[in-house]
């Protein structure tokens, strides 16, 4: 029989959210996570038709509550477990394009790693783009 209601940590981690209970726990312990726009505790029940968002490093990911889960499953289970509702990902190619740059490449928002000291005229170029000539 299936549960009534369900612990927001429980869920996370039995849908694959967080990789372990402890850590859907402590996203929830630190504000990282809410249910219909409320930051949840732990122990915040959920039902069925609830929305969840959670902050994962730079992206935050919304699902609508479909079936409630108490024990970890399968990926192709904990996925029909919800409605995902969160904005699409752009590929970090267009992150980079964004910013500017010349037709020779140069591209003074970003460097390389590794790269080293910039050059007199990459710090010219800088300061340019920062605004500061």
């Amino acid at each position: 029989m299936a549960p009534k209601t369900v612990r927001v940590d429980k869920w996370l981690w039995s849908v694959r959210v967080y990789k372990t209970r402890s850590q859907a726990t402590e996203g929830c312990k630190s504000g990282r996570v809410r249910v219909n726009d409320e930051i949840a505790k732990p122990s915040t029940k959920l039902v069925i038709g609830d929305r969840v968002e959670a902050r994962l490093k730079e992206r935050t990911t919304i699902y609508v509550v479909v079936a409630l889960l108490e024990k970890r499953v399968g990926a192709a289970l904990a996925a029909d477990a919800y409605d995902d509702h969160s904005p699409p990902v752009l590929p970090s190619s267009y992150s980079s394009d964004s910013v500017g740059g010349d037709a020779a490449g140069f591209d003074p928002g970003i460097r390389d790693p590794g790269a080293g000291r910039p050059t007199k005229k990459d710090r010219r170029e800088i300061q340019k783009f920062r605004g500061r000539e």
